[in-house]
């Protein structure tokens, strides 16, 4: 039996798994304003373990969301991931965010377009076709008019950065899917199990997020 912790935390939902041979046995998940990732974490992996009767020496691996996201909300995840892995000397899988936001969606024809919001009129996104294959690679880009001019298919939009396309993008050709809005753990379960029976696992040491953009800090202006 292969046990792995399923680990997101690069928007504003905070999410794990534990999953059981890619079927997963345990979820938790809560998506908040305020980014409550470090106060939820550690207590829902202790809790989805002790719900699965299981043990951390009982994992066989850990799969962690490896963006593009929150920066905040990435290092709280990824920080998690490494510890357990280099505690317990199991691999880590990096799974790509935006795949995991696209397979909450089952289509028939056309593409997926998973967005998360990156500020503005900016999401980083990618696009899927219907069986999640990665047709477009991960760009951070700016919404326009024209920018899927090129896709003759049906466009299923589905993230917290698709809202703000919807004045743009609003001709017959665009489907919204307003009720996916963060990706969750819950579709990492079949794909961790997958890169694990291959080995696909990342270096424990050396592995950082995949953040897309330079993390740039704000402050309030100080009045003189």
């Amino acid at each position: 039996m292969t046990y792995i912790l399923n680990i997101e935390t690069a928007t504003k939902n905070c999410s794990i798994t534990i999953a059981k041979n890619g079927e997963t046995l345990v979820s938790m998940e809560i998506a908040e304003e305020g980014y409550s990732h470090a106060e939820k974490l550690h207590v829902f992996i202790q809790d989805a373990l002790a719900e699965a009767g299981l043990g951390f020496q009982d994992l066989n691996a850990v799969a962690v969301s490896q963006g593009p996201g929150s920066y905040t909300g990435l290092r709280i995840g990824v920080s998690a991931a490494k510890g357990l892995c280099y505690s317990l000397g199991i691999p880590l899988i990096a799974v790509d965010t935006l795949e995991t936001l696209a397979r909450q969606l089952r289509i028939e024809n056309g593409v997926i377009i998973p967005m998360i919001d990156a500020r503005r009129m900016e999401v980083f996104t990618a696009v899927f076709d219907k069986s999640f294959a990665c047709l477009r690679t991960t760009k951070a880009e700016i919404i326009t008019e024209t920018i899927y001019e090129d896709i003759r298919e049906t466009i299923h939009l589905v993230g917290d950065g698709a809202a703000k396309c919807k004045e743009l993008l609003n001709t017959p050709d665009f489907i919204y899917h307003d009720a996916v809005i963060y990706p969750s753990a819950k579709e990492m379960s079949k794909v961790s199990f997958e890169k694990y029976k291959k080995s696909d696992t990342v270096d424990v040491a050396y592995f950082e997020p995949f953040y897309l953009k330079d993390f740039v800090m704000t402050t309030k202006a100080v009045k003189p």
